[in-house]
């Protein structure tokens, strides 16, 4: 007897590389190409002015839909959905040609392939599709929320739509203990809850680099500049930096729809020499500048709208690379710092205690670089794309098994 057929995964995204090393969050493919082992994979995603056409990826089948005009079609990139429908309120005009056409496109799929189950990767509006296809064609279907759709997407309905969303899938994961609570007071009950946060390459990617120096007085950002991010309140602390160390830099390493009002908050506090946009990076420069810092500084807040990080990745890839971190307070970072929370975690809309703790690690570099390979080695076990892989695949096959029970 021959081995029986694989399972087909059909994966539902917004976010997702353009192309190779594109400086847009990956995480989503990091995952795909880490599964097509046990699955055939299609990861089914929007198409972008200067993307890829579609086609094989490491492996994973990448399908892209159009959703409009194609230099229209900029919905997700620069600043994700959330930060693009709120600087700039044309763009909802394209969520509905976004949610119909990927619809569309995942029934075409769905008619021309067999699809044993869907990864839907956040509640609205790849959970909603998934619950559509569901009612449909009785595909059973696992949702990720990474955090943005849980906490920034407020409102009775909207509400509602995720507890349906959330309900009729055969498992539901976040990326922190703290999403799980949220998960949970917000009435959203899933059959099966897990905790499973994205990963990070800690055996080849983000690695310490030994024969790297770090700078002594250079911080770093990086992420896109929406608010969450926590941007201003780090600008804001620079000045008390610099009155005690004068030679320090601020690099940031991203982009998005805040940007030009982070400019104009670095030109009203008269930091220009100090602070360096540098714009887009690909993926593959990024360990250089984690290598290279004095201290990466993630001063992330709960949003105006109630939107919040998850479980960051870009922290958990300068851990990687045994960078000296200054981390906002936000839930969910002590799932990946554990006690070490207590010592770098800060309140950064407390401007003096955001430049004390920057401050510290400059003035004190061996004992940050020394608590910094300490936690490093703390979280590897919970953050290596290796065992992350892993439990989503066992959560997936598990609705595959229990989907086929059902039908026997």
């Amino acid at each position: 007897m021959g081995e029986p057929a694989r399972s087909t995964l059909l994966v539902l995204a917004s976010t997702y590389p353009r192309w190779r090393e594109d400086p847009e969050p990956g995480f989503v493919h990091e995952l795909c190409r880490r599964l097509v082992d046990r699955f055939d994979v299609i990861a089914l995603v929007p198409d972008a002015p200067g993307a890829d056409p579609s086609g094989d990826l490491d492996g994973v089948e990448v399908v892209r839909f159009r959703y409009a005009p194609r230099r229209w079609q900029t919905l997700v990139n620069h600043g994700g959905i959330v930060g693009n429908l709120r600087h700039h309120k044309w763009k909802w005009l394209l969520v509905p040609g976004f949610v119909m056409c990927q619809y569309l496109a995942a029934m075409r799929l769905i008619r021309n392939r067999r699809v044993d189950v869907i990864h839907a990767h956040w509640l609205i509006p790849q959970g909603l599709i998934a619950w559509r296809l569901k009612r449909i064609a009785s595909i059973p279907y696992v949702v990720t929320s990474h955090g943005g759709d849980l906490y920034g997407l407020q409102g009775a309905w909207l509400t509602k739509l995720k507890q349906k969303v959330a309900g009729v899938s055969s498992a539901m994961t976040v990326v922190s203990t703290a999403m799980q609570a949220e998960t949970q007071a917000k009435g959203l009950m899933p059959a099966k809850l897990a905790v499973l946060p994205m990963g990070v390459d800690l055996r080849e990617r983000f690695v310490v680099d030994s024969n790297v120096e770090r700078a002594e007085n250079e911080l770093l950002f990086v992420g896109r500049l929406v608010a969450k991010k926590g941007l201003p309140a780090l600008l804001k602390a620079m000045p008390i930096v610099l009155d005690a160390r004068p030679g320090s830099v601020l690099t940031i390493a991203g982009f998005g729809p805040e940007e030009s009002g982070l400019r104009a908050l670095v030109h009203q506090w008269g930091i220009e020499k100090h602070v360096k946009f540098l714009g887009a990076m690909p993926q593959d420069r990024l360990p250089e500048l984690y290598r290279r810092a004095a201290v990466f500084v993630a001063p992330f807040i709960r949003d105006a709208s109630g939107d919040q990080e998850g479980l960051p990745v870009v922290l958990m890839e300068a851990i990687g690379c045994g960078c000296p971190v200054v981390v906002g307070n936000v839930a969910g970072i002590r799932d990946l710092l554990g006690d070490a929370a207590e010592e770098v975690c800060v309140d950064p809309t407390d401007t003096h205690a955001l430049a004390a703790s920057i401050l510290a690690v400059l003035d004190h570099p061996e004992q940050a670089l020394h608590q910094a390979k300490k936690i490093r080695e703390t979280v590897a076990k919970r953050i290596d794309w290796g065992p992350i892989a892993d439990g989503y695949a066992r959560i997936i096959e598990g609705c595959v098994e229990e989907a086929l029970k059902g039908d026997s």
